[in-house]
């Protein structure tokens, strides 16, 4: 785990041994999160900081909900602080200083400045996260969001992946776009954040 690209950690399985590593580990890095199907037994060393039900959703398929008219431009070191202030404005996710050398991210640029962001993360076999998708408050209501997940998306089903992605529960206007983007509810998965006690 690098606290420069995320947060996230994993159990192999919930022994006495397992839990013991995963709560050195947290004392070591700090905050860390699990992405499981059910929140995580006690971990020694470790309290509950956040735990959040989240939809993991894919596609086959993505139609973009209208024709794109403005330009999305790739983003490069150059725009990574940009990228890290419209994040932490916005609260996406999960995504620190180094979150963007994991993928590809495209943006949108008004006036020169970073508008709105899309991009990849995770990398399973056959599979990328859709990830990191953002729009500053005074910018939204302009597409932006849906248009750079439509292509980023795109580009990952023209190599033959399968994109996916993960969303609160809660987020009821969210889900519906990515719903109407063409991802289906794949299975129900919690987002637990352990801090040292």
């Amino acid at each position: 785990m690098d606290p420069d690209f995320g947060l996230f950690a994993a159990l192999a399985d919930e022994t006495p041994e397992s839990l013991a590593a995963l709560g050195a580990l947290v004392r070591e890095h700090g905050n860390s999160g699990l992405v499981e199907l059910a929140p995580p037994p006690p971990v020694p060393g470790a309290m509950v900081l956040s735990s959040a039900l989240c939809w993991q959703m894919a596609a086959k398929a993505v139609t973009p909900l209208k024709p794109v008219d403005f330009e999305i431009v790739p983003l490069g070191e150059a725009d990574a602080p940009e990228m890290l202030a419209l994040a932490t404005l916005t609260k996406p996710g999960p995504f620190f200083s180094r979150t963007h050398q994991l993928g590809d991210f495209v943006g949108v640029k008004v006036g020169g400045a970073l508008a709105a962001m899309a991009g990849e993360r995770m990398r399973p076999d056959g599979f990328t996260e859709v990830s990191g998708v953002c729009t500053h408050p005074g910018h939204r209501g302009n597409g932006y969001a849906a248009g750079l997940m439509a292509h980023v998306a795109g580009k990952i089903l023209a190599r033959g992946e399968t994109p996916f992605l993960h969303s609160y529960a809660d987020n009821a206007g969210a889900n519906a776009l990515y719903q109407a983007l063409g991802f289906e509810r794949r299975a129900d998965i919690w987002f637990t954040v352990l801090a040292p006690e």
